[in-house]
């Protein structure tokens, strides 16, 4: 399959001229697969992709800010090693800097409160991605603890987006979508618990699947993460290294609390199977929001009649969702996590999280959270477990085998506009000084802060709560040139269907050759 990933490449960001004796000068012509290939066949050695990546980490990280850890004497030390069996043997690789510990380098989570902390061991989701045969040259930016679906933290700056500078990359694992889009390496670790891998596949031209709830490791350093609602996999470019990499890491492990039934076959052999004639429901209202930008409509009715002309069966119906209630539970549940994402950190670094070591939005976010009580935040568990359910009916009720909704109400707005504005962040400082929780609570704190967010991200968290498996595809970009994501999701433990339609969708709309403009 490499051939349909060959042929003349778009400019990609100002690159230095390439050393033929040490850089690979075809890099960009490859996904993951088609690398690994090349090694495999002794047409090039994984030392050459390294260094390749190495340059290009090196000379795009300056104005993109992707990776804020480097992994280069281990990449290169994993890289002359003898290469094993696994499907992205020698490829260059990135992981997020949050979950993803690595033995012997820093986890920072965006945040100051973990200064000086150095991972001891190896998280599973990593110790699968090296069993794949990636080598891992660095950790990629993400917000603080994962908390925003954009990349701003104040501990490293923000990551910006390749295809404008001036616009985010997403979030949480903006960092990694962005380093894929730069052309820094095919295929990045990111993780997803209200849209983190497909908001920022969106806002970067890529393609990003979250896996059924259960499908990828959590441990061994946590449980259950975010209530259920978050999993890890990868960003990538083309579709089949998604599938690869999901069948890499896929599995239970030691201590899961429940375990969730195999695939039938190798999620890689679904992407070149026909779909058939899918029942497909779509909707351009927003699950959680009010708004939705018109080219983003444009964008999702252009989809559907993409999807008819394949032969599928595309048909008007939204999802039952209580939206307000929806929010609401859901925004609790982050913020209890917070308050005890605060005491973890807390307890391994042996010194108290305070306004002086977290961002005060996120000192904000602990302190609601630990002014409601065990008793509301059950409740607003039980709430979204009703939910999920309620949209699970309504897919088997209906038939339909996928829900296509744009993944985002706006193209990728500029750097800094859903930040807290400068009246808000007053407050929270004054109110985080005192603890004053309970006021912050009674002044609506919570509600502004949905507001603003979900507004934008108005359908993806919706099945980080149900489990579902969805994915952000790029089958479109903006009259100003910025991708806008296509999202679909599909039934629970069915990333089969969603990979053989991204297949079809990929074949008839290809997207892999599209790169970023030059920057000077």
């Amino acid at each position: 399959m490499e051939a349909k990933f060959r042929g003349p490449i778009p400019p990609a960001l100002a690159l230095p001229a390439q050393t033929p004796s040490s850089t690979f000068a075809d890099y960009d012509h490859y996904d993951g697969l088609g690398l690994a290939d090349l090694v495999k066949r002794g047409d090039v050695s994984a030392r050459e992709l390294v260094l390749t990546a190495i340059e290009r980490i090196d000379a795009l990280n300056p104005q993109i800010n992707a990776v804020i850890h480097k992994l280069y004497d281990d990449g290169l030390k994993a890289a002359d090693a003898p290469q094993r069996d696994g499907p992205f043997a020698g490829v260059p690789f990135l992981i997020k800097d949050l979950l993803s510990w690595y033995a012997g380098a820093p986890i920072r989570s965006g945040s100051r409160l973990f200064d000086g902390f150095i991972a001891p061991m190896d998280a599973e989701i990593v110790r699968r991605y090296k069993r794949s045969g990636v080598v891992i040259l660095g950790k990629t930016n993400t917000p603080e603890f994962g908390l925003t679906p954009f990349t701003e933290p104040e501990l490293f700056g923000p990551t910006h987006n390749p295809w404008d500078l001036t616009r985010t990359s997403g979030g949480s694992s903006g960092g990694s979508a962005a380093a894929v889009a730069a052309g820094m390496v095919p295929l990045a670790g990111g993780g997803d618990g209200g849209g983190s891998i497909r908001i920022p596949a969106s806002c970067c031209g890529l393609f990003g699947l979250k896996p059924t709830r259960g499908r990828t490791p959590t441990g061994p350093i946590e449980g259950e993460l975010w209530e259920g609602a978050a999993i890890e996999h990868v960003i990538t470019r083309s579709v089949r290294d998604s599938a690869a990499m999901l069948d890499a890491i896929t599995g239970p492990e030691a201590g899961e609390p429940y375990s969730i039934a195999p695939s039938a076959r190798p999620f890689l052999d679904e992407v070149t199977r026909e779909p058939g004639r899918l029942r497909i429901a779509f909707t351009d209202r927003p699950l959680l929001g009010e708004h939705m930008d018109a080219e983003c409509k444009s964008a999702l009715h252009d989809a559907v009649k993409l999807l008819e002309s394949l032969g599928h069966t595309v048909v008007e119906a939204s999802p039952p969702l209580d939206r307000e209630a929806f929010l609401r539970a859901f925004l609790l549940m982050v913020c209890g996590q917070c308050a005890a994402d605060l005491e973890d950190g807390a307890a391994v670094m042996g010194r108290r999280a305070s306004p002086a070591n977290v961002e005060i939005s996120t000192w904000a976010l602990a302190l609601l959270g630990r002014s409601y009580s065990a008793g509301a935040m059950a409740h607003a568990r039980r709430h979204l477990e009703r939910s999920a359910r309620a949209v699970g009916r309504w897919f088997a009720t209906n038939e339909f085998d996928v829900l296509v909704t744009p993944t985002l109400t706006t193209p990728p707005f500029t750097i800094g506009a859903l930040q807290p504005p400068a009246h808000e962040l007053a407050a929270m400082q004054v109110l985080g000084r005192v603890h004053a929780g309970g006021v912050m609570r009674l002044a609506g704190a919570l509600d502004k802060a949905a507001k603003r967010v979900f507004d934008w991200i108005a359908c993806p968290p919706v099945f980080n709560v149900t489990g579902q498996p969805a994915m952000s595809v790029p089958l479109a970009w903006s009259a100003s040139g910025l991708p806008i994501g296509i999202h679909f999701a599909g039934r629970f433990g069915d990333e089969a269907t969603l990979y053989r339609l991204a297949g079809q969708l990929e074949t008839a709309r290809p997207w892999f050759s599209r790169r970023p403009p030059t920057r000077g």
